[in-house]
């Protein structure tokens, strides 16, 4: 249950996560890039105007060289929110994370570009609708790689 706490907070802001597990250096660390990545690329603006229906101008406003960093600091920070409260004992536990961010990433990279159905998500919702891709490849990978397991010899 400490784990998922872990990373539930982590969720709500990269560090909380490492406060909670009493790693103060790493946390505040977080919190620190999270802070200066969210203020360069305009992020909560861009948030903001999402929630608002303003896709088009949370596009314009935002600073895609800074927010290309917030993917990976983002997941990397849940992850080891989560491993150090003692969750990922299973191997490969770290898979859905790091394919989620790789997928974040790809889905801001083309966030400007792509309209579903029609729809412009923006650099907003795009990037978070690719988590699911992330979530799906990195569990399916994380299965497959553990029933091909070759048992280790003693």
């Amino acid at each position: 249950m400490k784990a998922i706490e872990a990373l539930l907070w982590s969720i709500a802001l990269p560090g909380f996560g490492q406060l909670l597990n009493k790693k103060y250096i790493k946390g505040i660390l977080f919190i620190a890039l999270e802070f200066v990545i969210n203020t360069q690329s305009h992020f909560n603006e861009a948030i903001r105007l999402s929630f608002l229906g303003r896709t088009d101008e949370a596009a314009r406003i935002i600073d895609i060289g800074w927010l290309m960093f917030y993917p990976c600091l983002y997941f990397f920070a849940m992850w080891d929110a989560f491993k150090d409260a003692g969750g990922g004992r299973t191997p490969y536990s770290f898979l859905p994370f790091v394919f989620s961010a790789y997928f974040v990433t790809v889905g801001l990279m083309y966030s400007a570009h792509v309209t579903i159905g029609g729809v412009f998500f923006g650099p907003i919702w795009l990037p978070i609708l690719s988590v699911i891709p992330g979530l799906t490849v990195g569990w399916l990978l994380q299965f497959l790689l553990l029933r091909w397991r070759r048992p280790s010899v003693p």
